[in-house]
């Protein structure tokens, strides 16, 4: 499996998140989730960053962090590793808590700061585990409204800053319940951002390619999935959730092609996700690249500037 690529550079904003090693829960009780505060506000003062956000749910964890510095890789890799050797001892247990490594998505701050603020103290309502965000207890989102103690390391005025106006901060976030999700302009698995700030970021990636390291990572001008069956859902009036069933046709033909020749993902990545089998996979994009074109296919091939 390749490995996640580590863009740092000072300045940079991102939203990261772990998950439990085979969707096992990373905190038990209360307890728990406060040791884990605890050494989120330690790493925060020992890094000098900036936490915008955060939201504990069972079994995954959701952070908005700025680094002045580019150091994300040295605070995750302490703050993990110290709370799973935390969480082990106290629970009688070893081997890995978190399933792999920490995912980090690199994101540009004027555009999309306010949406992740938002997005990440949603979460408990978009898993209905409450109806409303400030019935969670373990996110900042009661801190950052005021309606509970903030710790000294949470960046609640810089937030507020951001929703000038009483109440301006809360009326955002309920406008977001049921929203879409930011994801669907997600490019390269880990980028978040117009295509100025793709542009920049492709600057600072090495000019070659980077054993280990999956090709949409060092790729972020390329469209996302998300976005390529967000776009061919639209294409065929269908539900996104539908395009990649086989049932749908077309659709779902159209959806392989893009996600293998636009996205740039390997058969086996697009074979996981539509259900199939890699050499099926190529059958269908050769399939496309010699048969007669729809005018709807058409249209979404020259879209992505893809020869077929």
């Amino acid at each position: 499996m390749a490995r996640p690529l580590r863009l740092e550079f000072a300045g940079a904003l991102y939203h990261v998140t772990a998950r439990g090693n085979a969707r096992q829960r990373i905190y038990l009780d209360e307890e728990d989730r406060r040791a884990y505060l605890d050494l989120l506000g330690k790493e925060v003062g020992q890094q000098g960053w900036c936490c915008y956000a955060y939201c504990l749910m069972d079994n995954h964890y959701h952070l908005l962090i700025e680094t002045p510095e580019p150091n994300l890789v040295a605070g995750m890799r302490r703050l993990n590793g110290v709370y799973t050797q935390a969480f082990n001892r106290r629970h009688r247990r070893v081997g890995h808590l978190f399933q792999g490594r920490y995912k980090a998505i690199v994101v540009d701050k004027d555009a999309y700061l306010r949406e992740l603020c938002r997005y990440i103290v949603l979460n408990p309502v978009r898993a209905k585990a409450v109806k409303r965000p400030e019935r969670w207890p373990w996110s900042s989102y009661g801190a950052t409204l005021g309606e509970g103690p903030a710790p000294s390391w949470l960046a609640v005025e810089e937030v507020r800053a951001l929703f000038p106006g009483r109440g301006a901060y809360r009326r955002f976030v309920e406008e977001g319940m049921g929203g879409d999700s930011p994801w669907t302009v997600l490019r390269g698995q880990i980028y978040l951002g117009g295509e100025d700030f793709l542009k920049r970021m492709q600057r600072r990636l090495p000019g070659r390619p980077v054993k280990g390291i999956s090709r949409s990572h060092l790729e972020p001008l390329r469209p996302g999935a998300a976005a390529i069956e967000a776009r061919v859902a639209k294409a065929y009036r269908i539900p996104t959730e539908r395009v990649l069933e086989r049932a749908s046709g077309e659709a779902f033909k159209a959806a392989v092609y893009l996600l293998r020749r636009a996205a740039n993902l390997s058969l086996a990545e697009v074979a996981k996700r539509a259900g199939l089998s890699p050499p099926r996979v190529s059958q269908i994009q050769t399939e496309v690249e010699k048969g007669k074109l729809s005018e709807t296919l058409r249209q979404l091939v020259e879209n992505y500037k893809v020869k077929a």
